[in-house]
């Protein structure tokens, strides 16, 4: 098994342990996401008309150089980007996206409870049903 399918198993594990009450798509050597039902908030946001039943809130895929896992429910929520390690913000990309090239059980035990707070934030929010 090369390092990036290590690391990407290990990722799509926190999403697997997660994934009761969501879709799944895909479920590939190199792809996992889960998806959940718009909630009003999103709703609202798409001028009350829905663009898909469902929405994507997490997933890992791995690239050429990396293996990418985003969270959709980080965005938008400073405090819980105020709440990353230095380490593992190093690893964000953009506002969702953590890459790594690596594995770090450390930064991954960390990006578990962070998967947490943003599954939770985004349902409490009203972004998920």
């Amino acid at each position: 098994m090369t390092a990036f399918e290590e690391i990407f198993n290990r990722l799509k594990k926190i999403l697997q342990s997660r994934s009761g009450k969501f879709t799944v798509k895909p479920d590939t050597d190199t792809s996992y996401g889960l998806y959940a039902p718009v909630g009003p908030a999103t709703l609202a946001m798409w001028k009350g008309k829905s663009k898909a039943p469902v929405m994507p809130i997490a997933w890992v895929e791995t690239g050429k150089s990396y293996v990418s896992f985003h969270l959709m429910g980080i965005y938008g929520n400073q405090k819980l980007v105020d709440s990353l390690s230095p380490a593992l913000k190093a690893r964000m990309q953009g506002k969702t996206c953590f890459n790594f090239k690596k594995q770090d059980d450390e930064l991954f035990n960390e990006l578990e409870k962070i998967t947490d707070s943003s599954i939770e934030g985004f349902r409490k929010g009203g972004y998920i049903k």
